[in-house]
């Protein structure tokens, strides 16, 4: 299975590269690429290279790795806290990174292309030091953590529409709806190789952590008698749940449903145990974003769609399929 999954992710990273108005074949895909690589193929035509690797490339190997992400962060926040409807934004950092992202186009903090991403990225970061601070010593808890993650969202969404209502204009509001809803159209290398780094070292992290994740679906309890130390493995998880997700809300806005919905749909694939959940997991939420995104940027164009529009509209059906199948 999962070589048929990576050889799907390959196909339709490349199929997806050629969807556009321009008209490209994944040859020229291949030749782009080669000749980039250094290989002795021949070059594209200026203008068709241009948009292979400025423009549509990375937009699609970014929609990998934020696919990949948060389907990985709510593989580890459903184990975690034993809520199966935990997903990336569950300790309040889509809020808070939300918050700062208004904060610096609104208020005028950055002037540069790096201003919004960072702005995101630190409220992010805030929002889930609130969420340690409201815990305080019962990150044991999975319903104290699941309350003051729902706490630090109300508080940061607050923030973010009394900063729009009372500084930015319809413009703005429009721009900044638009980034909200989730978008990866300002996708660019330098996010691409932050989120790769990032999402490789919390993914490999994750895995190290597998047999921990397993036993955590016996309980806090069951887990400490089987030599893990619970309130220390949270504290790290979450950090690292934490950071991957501020970095993905930072380069793409807040995408709903792939760390909801692709967890479940692996574990309905392949089972629980987490050494195998967490790469198919990756995996399925990578495709699953690809071609979301694809969606988003040619279904209606010239109109560019907000890609969490797509996510929601195809992630409820499939969640409830998946869910009746459970059920049943």
């Amino acid at each position: 299975m999962f070589t048929g999954v990576t050889v799907l992710l390959a196909a339709s990273a490349a199929v997806a590269v050629t969807l556009g108005s321009a008209d490209l074949s994944v040859a020229d895909v291949a030749r782009s690429v080669g000749f980039h690589l250094g290989l002795p193929v021949q070059g594209l035509p200026p203008l068709q290279d241009g948009i292979i690797t400025r423009l549509r490339m990375p937009r699609v190997l970014l929609a990998v790795l934020v696919g990949a992400g948060l389907a990985v962060c709510g593989v580890v926040l459903q184990a975690l806290t034993g809520n199966p409807l935990a997903d990336p934004y569950l300790l309040g950092i889509s809020s808070g990174a939300s918050t700062g992202a208004v904060a610096v186009v609104v208020l005028g903090l950055g002037g540069t292309a790096l201003a919004l991403p960072g702005g995101a990225f630190v409220g992010g970061l805030v929002a889930f030091g609130l969420v340690l601070a409201l815990v305080g010593p019962n990150l044991n808890s999975s319903t104290q953590v699941v309350l003051a993650g729902v706490a630090a969202s109300q508080l940061f969404s607050a923030l973010t529409s009394l900063v729009v209502v009372a500084a930015a204009d319809a413009d703005t509001t429009r721009s900044l709806t638009f980034w909200l809803l989730g978008s990866l159209a300002a996708a660019n290398w330098a996010a691409v190789y932050t989120g790769a780094l990032v999402a490789l070292a919390v993914v490999i992290l994750c895995l190290a952590a597998a047999p921990t994740l397993d036993a955590f679906a016996f309980g806090s309890e069951s887990a400490a008698t089987l030599g893990v130390r619970p309130g220390r493995a949270r504290l790290v998880l979450f950090t690292a749940t934490a950071l991957i997700a501020a970095v993905l809300v930072a380069a793409s806005g807040a995408i709903g449903f792939v760390g909801l919905v692709v967890p479940h749909l692996a574990r309905h694939l392949i089972g629980s145990g987490h050494r195998r959940l967490l790469p198919l997991s990756a995996l399925l939420g990578a495709v699953f974003l690809v071609w979301a995104d694809t969606g988003a940027r040619t279904l209606f164009a010239p109109t560019d769609v907000p890609v969490g529009v797509i996510t929601a509209l195809v992630g409820v059906p499939v969640f409830a399929v998946v869910l009746r199948r459970l059920r049943s």
